[in-house]
């Protein structure tokens, strides 16, 4: 692994309870996305709850549902529900088992226009009956974006976007930001926000294990 770092100069410490003071961390509740690498360096330890985390990449099927499979089926078989909005790809059941994923507690909302991923998306965050929301809009903008922050904070759920990788030049209200890009034999993440973090850039470029893509 190789880890480079470029620093800011650092923010002056506020003296309000829960603001981020710049050098610290802020309290952040988080999934657990099963790789010690890529946890250690997320605010919390993974995936943050009650917020949205962008993972932005170059294309699909390159083995990016592969970074959310361990924490995928770790809630799962703790009897959590999951759901999947327009996937891309068709899911494919087989290959999600073998992963460790038990089906029957995974949720796939397939509406029939592309608008509607959003909006069910957002009611799926806000009912709280689910702890972790994947989504592949076609199209959001900021607006879209807070809504789903609003969502994810009151149902205390996680909410994940797979976006293009184009989207990482647009501002986001997204709590963690990933931009994801295929290497000769692994994932190269770069960091682009993290909530919480220190105010410096992190470029993580790790080999990740090549789970199956989950899809048919």
């Amino acid at each position: 692994m190789s880890l480079a770092l470029a620093s800011s100069h650092a923010l002056h410490p506020l003296q309000i309870p829960g603001v981020w003071r710049g050098h610290q961390p802020a309290e952040q509740r988080a999934l657990p996305t099963g790789y010690a690498d890529l946890d250690r360096l997320c605010p919390g330890g993974g995936l943050p709850v009650g917020a949205v985390t962008e993972l932005l990449c170059e294309r699909y099927g390159m083995g990016e549902f592969g970074l959310l499979m361990p924490c995928i089926a770790r809630l799962t078989h703790e009897g959590k529900r999951v759901a999947l909005v327009a996937p891309p790809y068709l899911p494919y059941a087989q290959g999600l088992a073998e992963e460790g994923v038990r089906l029957r507690q995974l949720v796939l909302l397939n509406p029939e226009r592309g608008g509607d991923a959003l909006w069910a998306a957002e009611q799926t965050l806000r009912s709280g009956s689910v702890d972790l929301v994947v989504a592949w809009p076609t199209r959001v903008n900021d607006r879209d974006l807070r809504r789903l922050q609003l969502a994810a904070e009151a149902g205390e759920s996680t909410a994940v976007l797979y976006r293009p990788q184009r989207s990482a030049g647009l501002s986001s209200p997204a709590a963690l930001r990933i931009s994801v890009s295929p290497g000769l034999s692994s994932l190269k993440l770069s960091i682009l926000k993290s909530r919480g973090g220190q105010p410096r850039d992190l470029f993580l470029s790790s080999r990740f294990r090549q789970t199956g893509t989950g899809w048919a």
